[in-house]
């Protein structure tokens, strides 16, 4: 049997969703000192909905697969909904990860939603400013 599913062998060879966006209005990054994979989402979000989505992650196979699986599970999608991205759906997306490589489907579950996070912060910020004027 193979250690990893063809899909996750694809998004590692083929990740999707690779880069920097520019006008990113949430930006989140996260890593984890015991493996040292970090990733960075770059989301831009406009009417509430996420019309692009970016990732730049230094790690392992399983961490770049993660990261762009989840970014392809999140893309068109509203806020509401992409708050609700779990670790597990995006293994199970990937057909499933090794025991010891769940932590990758974590880390891109996090990273997104502290991009999420951000995203709402400034939101609220600028929305509050806007009330000041």
């Amino acid at each position: 049997m193979a250690l990893y599913s063809e899909k996750v062998m694809d998004h590692f060879r083929n990740p999707r969703n690779v880069g920097i966006l520019e006008d990113a209005n949430g930006i989140g990054e996260v890593g984890n000192a015991k493996c040292g994979d970090i990733m960075k989402m770059y989301l831009k979000i406009e009417d509430d909905v996420i019309q692009d989505v970016k990732f730049e992650t230094f790690g392992c196979g399983s961490a770049i697969a993660s990261s762009s699986m989840a970014t392809e599970l999140i893309k068109g999608k509203p806020v509401s909904e992409a708050m609700q991205l779990t670790n597990k759906a995006v293994a199970e997306a990937l057909d499933g990860l090794p025991d010891y490589k769940l932590h990758c489907s974590v880390l891109a579950e996090e990273a997104i939603h502290a991009a999420l996070e951000d995203y709402q912060r400034k939101t609220e910020k600028n929305g509050k400013e806007s009330e000041k004027n």
